[in-house]
């Protein structure tokens, strides 16, 4: 696979990375040395960390529930009860998730973590979630070019929380998750950074992925096997250098912004979404 090919048809990608800085924003280091240079995919679009040494997602994965199957059965039903929650704050949500561009999506996890996420207040953190929502989205497609599973919305002929991305989700596959497989990449990555804060990182990760399911963008099986990706992803980002230089910057970012009072904002809103559940889903 050409990473730089794949993201031509990523335009939720690429639109995400467009504002990434060009060099880390991290303090200098002592004795002056020089700053390091991010891999840019097009000129202020930085790379994933990976490049081409991504998880093998058809290899990972099961194939998706075959139409008429017990799996499938239950796809369906997860969708139909995930649709009933359209005109609720869950959907407003779900509709806010869906929306993959920075600086927007960088802020997702801030009431979750407690901290606001923004390029102004932890650079090292925004960059790192830039980066490794590259790999985490592009590791999906062995799976979704092989499968070319058709999307819930085009399956029932409906319309999904973002009428703007149908066109290009119409020929994107829906198995397994890439918006499931960003957010639980994330969700992984913010608790090793604050642990204290594990169950709501997680949590907000979980409600992520699921609300592809309220947008009528994903099946429940596209969702589930999206964490898996995620998680080979992450394992092969812990041997990257760059990552975890990465990852350090922002630990320290976090922790001092933990003691300066700074709140994230919006939060109640969430915590009152997120109280809304999908019937069925456990």
């Amino acid at each position: 696979m050409r990473v730089v090919n794949r993201l031509v048809v990523l335009p939720l990608i690429l639109a995400g990375c467009a504002t990434a800085p060009l060099h880390t924003a991290a303090p200098p280091p002592p004795a002056a040395a020089p700053a390091r240079v991010v891999p840019e995919l097009r000129p202020g679009i930085p790379a994933g960390y990976l490049g081409r040494a991504l998880p093998n997602s058809l290899a990972l994965l099961p194939p998706p529930p075959a139409k008429g199957s017990p799996g499938f059965t239950q796809d369906q039903a997860i969708s139909r009860a995930a649709q009933k929650l359209r005109r609720t704050p869950r959907y407003a949500l779900a509709t806010s998730d869906a929306d993959l561009r920075f600086p927007h999506v960088a802020s997702a996890f801030s009431c979750a973590l407690g901290v606001p996420i923004s390029q102004q207040d932890t650079p090292r953190l925004y960059l790192l979630l830039q980066r490794s929502l590259v790999d985490a989205g592009l590791a999906t497609y062995a799976a979704k070019d092989h499968y070319k599973r058709t999307r819930p919305f085009v399956f029932y002929k409906e319309a999904t929380c973002a009428p703007a991305d149908e066109a290009q989700l119409r020929t994107d596959g829906s198995y397994p998750s890439g918006h499931t497989a960003i957010s639980w990449t994330w969700a992984l990555l913010l608790t090793e950074l604050s642990p204290g804060q594990a169950d709501a990182l997680l949590a907000r990760g979980r409600a992520f992925g699921e609300n592809r399911l309220i947008c009528n963008a994903h099946w429940q099986s596209d969702v589930l096997q999206g964490r898996a990706v995620a998680a080979g992803a992450l394992a092969m980002l812990h041997a990257n250098a760059d990552f975890n230089d990465d990852m350090a910057a922002a630990r320290a970012e976090i922790n001092s912004l933990r003691g300066s009072g700074v709140p994230a904002s919006g939060c109640d809103a969430e915590a009152a979404a997120l109280q809304i559940r999908i019937p069925g889903v456990q």
